[in-house]
């Protein structure tokens, strides 16, 4: 099997190489009716309808008011989720562990990567990895290193269970774009008020700033954001990708949001920024109201050279921040290394741990959906 490089292979070996498995039967299948949750696997934000993210953020606010006055419920008591992990992580996994313990439930945690125990060792494949653990569990959260193998997994595996896609290589994070998103409504207050129609909406300006090339995070996210102008947010959405020339958002990405702006009929302008001065990222941020930032991810790079000719391209700090408009939120789905200075993190425009804070109780919701009764 191909696993992710270590840091200190990276110069004598080749990537891993991407599946593209057919998700079509998948798309808008999760829906406000909470029996189109039941037993799903959730692969691709593209499966989530407008109605399906309005039920799926209810639900969210629910559990964050419940994590907030009792701790938590019973609701999956009995039921265990497995958590498998063939690449590091620290907030994805330890949120979705927390999740289902919140919610009553156990956890089995499985440390599938290079350094681990499985018998991924011994030539075993994914899917019958998941397959005998799912004798045991009632959902697998999965994470990977080569794009598409999650999805792969599930529509050809032959599973029973559901799997929640945990970050597949550079494909997608769903449940971290889902997280992203709650962050943005919730930070901003972008949940529509009565009398308010939509011409008198101000535009959702978001900044993606840093390694938009490999960022699943930001794959998803910018596929999120576009099928949200279908639903409650319907505004103006002005996306801009700032980015050394070498580190772009992929075409897809951006084919996606503009076939999907057609098709549905919304306003949606994306924008590149490209180079590597403060100024190039003033220039992104005017008019801004998020700034999201990602970290040079090195473990994608296949050399050292590579990587060290656009590490640290970008810091955001207090002073970069002095000239961000005052109510811009700062967000990261982190690790971070030196993209985002401490200097920053006192400022109630970082949003960043308070992301990571939202990302328990919308976790929390995917496992009560997709477990609960009906």
């Amino acid at each position: 099997m191909m696993c992710l490089l270590s840091r200190n292979q990276l110069d004598t070996k080749s990537a891993p190489v991407a599946i593209s498995p057919d998700i079509s039967d998948l798309v808008d299948g999760l829906t406000s009716d909470k029996s189109s949750w039941r037993n799903a696997s959730l692969v691709s934000v593209t499966q989530l309808t407008p109605s399906g993210l309005e039920k799926l953020f209810q639900t969210a606010r629910e559990m964050r008011t419940m994590v907030k006055t009792t701790g938590g419920n019973d609701s999956l008591r009995h039921r265990i989720l497995a958590s498998v992990f063939y690449e590091a992580s620290t907030r994805t996994s330890c949120s979705f562990q927390t999740a289902m313990m919140r919610l009553g439930g156990n956890v089995m945690h499985v440390d599938a990567g290079t350094g681990g125990n499985t018998s991924s060792k011994k030539g075993e494949t994914v899917s019958d990895t998941i397959k005998c653990l799912q004798c045991y569990t009632d959902v697998t959260i999965l994470r990977h290193p080569v794009k598409g193998t999650v999805t792969d997994t599930v529509l050809n595996g032959g599973l029973q269970k559901p799997v929640i896609n945990a970050g597949d290589g550079t494909g997608e994070h769903p449940t971290q774009a889902l997280l992203d998103l709650f962050t943005i409504v919730d930070e901003l207050n972008l949940l529509p008020k009565a009398g308010m129609n939509e011409c008198t909406r101000d535009p959702l300006v978001v900044v993606m700033l840093g390694d938009l090339k490999h960022g699943r995070t930001v794959h998803s996210l910018a596929k999120l954001l576009a099928r949200s102008q279908a639903g409650f947010l319907k505004r103006r959405l002005i996306l801009r990708y700032c980015s050394p020339s070498s580190l772009k958002m992929p075409e897809y990405i951006k084919a996606y949001v503009d076939e999907y702006a057609k098709r549905s009929g919304t306003d949606i302008v994306q924008e590149e920024f490209c180079g590597e001065s403060d100024d190039v990222v003033k220039n992104a941020m005017k008019d801004g109201n998020v700034l999201y930032v990602t970290r040079v991810q090195k473990e994608r790079f296949l050399d050292e050279e590579s990587y060290n000719a656009v590490k640290g391209a970008y810091v955001v700090d207090a002073n970069l921040m002095k000239q961000a408009p005052e109510k811009m939120i700062v967000m990261h789905p982190l690790p971070r290394v030196d993209e985002i200075s401490t200097d920053f993190d006192s400022d109630p425009r970082a949003a960043y741990f308070r992301e990571m804070e939202n990302g328990l109780y919308v976790r929390m919701a995917i496992l009560s959906l997709v477990l609960g009764k009906s």
